[in-house]
């Protein structure tokens, strides 16, 4: 008797309680709420998805999608015997590499260094000062670097006492993206582990000065190990969209001179795309960079998985 009890009880236990009829009958606004955003996530990601098939055609917008003759991977296999395909890889793989490499855990200590002030005001004068180049638009920063590399007059110059146009070199070209990216974005970046370091009971912190812990072994010890879930997460995000090499900086800071190490995957697509009409060309050059993203993607979290017992992702 028992046994039928529970399983008869069962089922009610793995729906909530209720039939999914009547949930969605009782709590229909919450549900027609949810619809709007599902609805526009349908419109503008999944159906435009129809039109990755003009990478495997040669589209004319005269025929439309179906009437363009069908090619397979000639556009993939143009793109890889391409002169500057290698370049290409190359200064796109070192750039987001780079940028991952010194811009990830530079966030982490200064949200760590941020945690110990002690002086409230002088705590968020900091991270307004810090949190403030996020919210400057990509051609402002271009500009402010332009202005500051300018060999007649530039700040750079003028302390160096030099009259060098680093724009125009090719080995300064990855030092000033990564030192502007850091710059722009790990103020913004540390919002989220402040969060976290405020819910670290301060218990844990008292026990430990009771114990003798020093201030370097308090965050190696318990302020590290509170923010390794959120740093796998971001680490997994950022290695994600390794390709995804920001176009428009790189675009209004490049020149004839640095292409060298300017020449990325975004820049060539909207050369090819844009600039000269190579719709299924450029289609098929972003989605074997979108494919790649896709295998690193996958390829880290199931590295994460296996660090971290916490992180739970695909």
């Amino acid at each position: 008797m028992s046994k039928s009890k529970s399983a008869a009880a069962s089922p009610a236990v793995i729906s909530g309680g209720n039939p999914l009829g009547k949930r969605i009958k009782d709590n229909w606004q919450l549900y027609l709420m949810l619809l709007v955003p599902v609805v526009l996530t349908i419109i503008y990601k999944y159906i435009p998805m129809y039109g990755i098939q003009i990478a495997f055609r040669d589209y004319k917008a005269s025929k439309g999608f179906m009437g363009s003759e069908w090619v397979g991977l000639e556009w993939f296999l143009r793109f890889f015997s391409a002169p500057t395909f290698w370049r290409m890889m190359k200064n796109t793989i070192l750039l987001s590499l780079y940028s991952l490499l010194w811009g990830f855990p530079i966030p982490i200590i200064l949200a760590l260094m941020m945690n110990q002030m002690r002086f409230h005001r002088f705590k968020r004068i900091t991270q307004t000062v810090l949190y403030a180049p996020h919210f400057i638009s990509t051609m402002v920063i271009c500009g402010m670097i332009r202005i500051f590399l300018s060999p007649s007059g530039g700040l750079i110059n003028l302390i160096a006492g030099t009259s060098i146009d680093f724009l125009t070199e090719s080995s300064a070209f990855r030092t000033i993206y990564i030192a502007s990216g850091i710059w722009q974005d790990a103020g913004w970046g540390i919002i989220v582990y402040m969060a976290t370091l405020a819910n670290v009971d301060t218990s844990l912190y008292e026990a430990a000065k009771v114990d003798g812990a020093s201030l370097f072994q308090r965050i190696i010890h318990i302020d590290i190990p509170e923010l390794a879930p959120i740093m796998v997460l971001n680490l997994i995000m950022s290695v994600g969209g390794l390709m995804n090499v920001g176009f428009e900086k790189v675009w209004l800071l490049q020149t004839d001179l640095n292409k060298a190490a300017s020449d990325v995957i975004a820049v060539y697509v909207y050369q090819q795309g844009i600039e000269r009409a190579k719709y299924s060309y450029s289609t098929a050059v972003g989605l074997f960079n979108t494919v790649i993203n896709i295998i690193l993607l996958i390829v880290v979290n199931k590295a994460a998985k296996r660090i971290s017992e916490d992180t739970s992702f695909i």
